[in-house]
């Protein structure tokens, strides 16, 4: 039953952000509000769509979220693999999703102190304190050069 719903997901989640579909949605707004006038924009008329949208999307939760459940977990797998396979590296890393928010944020202030170090010393990128202000090109507001 779950690889059956997991091809289901992944299918239907393509089949949905498909462009296509997109357009197919909009027409049906187009189709629903064109039959407006010809309902008197009864209470009906209204409960069509809002009913048929609420369903739709409440499905859709649980598909695209089980997609991204298992984008996730693949991600993190090869990830994993990646860190294992990479002499240096530090193994502990592996699996630190499942770290609490805590130990998340200990171990990234880890990393602010490491790279700050490595920055002094004149290795690493250099990330500024600041990011630079945005400079329009020249003409691009419009005004002469």
């Amino acid at each position: 039953m779950h690889e059956r719903f997991r091809r289901f997901a992944r299918r239907s989640a393509e089949i949905v952000g498909s462009a296509e579909m997109f357009l197919a949605a909009c027409a049906a707004i187009v189709l629903w509000a064109v039959l407006g006038p010809r309902y008197n924009y009864s209470d009906t008329w209204q409960l069509v769509i809002n009913t048929a949208t609420t369903i739709i999307t409440f499905l859709m939760v649980f598909m695209i979220q089980n997609t991204q459940n298992r984008d996730a977990r693949a991600i993190q797998l090869k990830l994993d693999e990646l860190i294992r396979a990479v002499k240096g590296a530090r193994t502990e890393m592996v699996r630190l999703e499942e770290l609490s928010d805590e130990e998340l944020c200990a171990l990234t202030g880890d990393f602010e102190k490491l790279r700050a170090r490595l920055a002094a010393a004149g290795q690493g990128p250099r990330i500024p304190a600041e990011p630079p202000a945005h400079r329009p090109r020249p003409g691009a507001t419009g005004e002469a050069e």
